[in-house]
């Protein structure tokens, strides 16, 4: 099995969750008008990640990766958008976030299998 369209779902799924970060914090700085929306650095960073997203499924994707495989990888956006939470942002983690991942990751080895 080639493992290199499992990598780049990872990296867009890394990717994935480091856009909602960019996004978040970039709603926060900005002052509420459309115009600070399209000049915030934060949100235009944002929309590159969802961009490079797009282009890593679509090499992983012509590369031969099947769907049923690749795309539960990405699920893990949820789990990397937590743990953006908690080291960049002070968020608390509870016990039903640490099953929430225990599940993910337990859905997608099996999915994967």
């Amino acid at each position: 099995m080639n493992y290199k369209p499992i990598l780049l779902f990872l990296i867009a799924a890394l990717l994935g969750a480091l856009g909602q970060y960019l996004y978040k914090t970039g709603a926060e700085s900005n002052e509420g008008n459309i115009f600070s929306w399209v000049t915030n650095y934060r949100i235009i960073l944002g929309v590159l990640c969802y961009i490079t997203i797009m282009l890593l499924f679509i090499i992983a994707f012509r590369i031969g990766a099947p769907i049923t495989v690749v795309y539960p990888v990405y699920a893990t956006t949820f789990i990397w958008g937590m743990l953006i939470g908690v080291f960049l942002l002070g968020e608390k983690i509870s016990i039903y976030n640490i099953a929430g991942i225990i599940l993910i990751i337990l859905g997608v080895f099996l999915i994967a299998k």
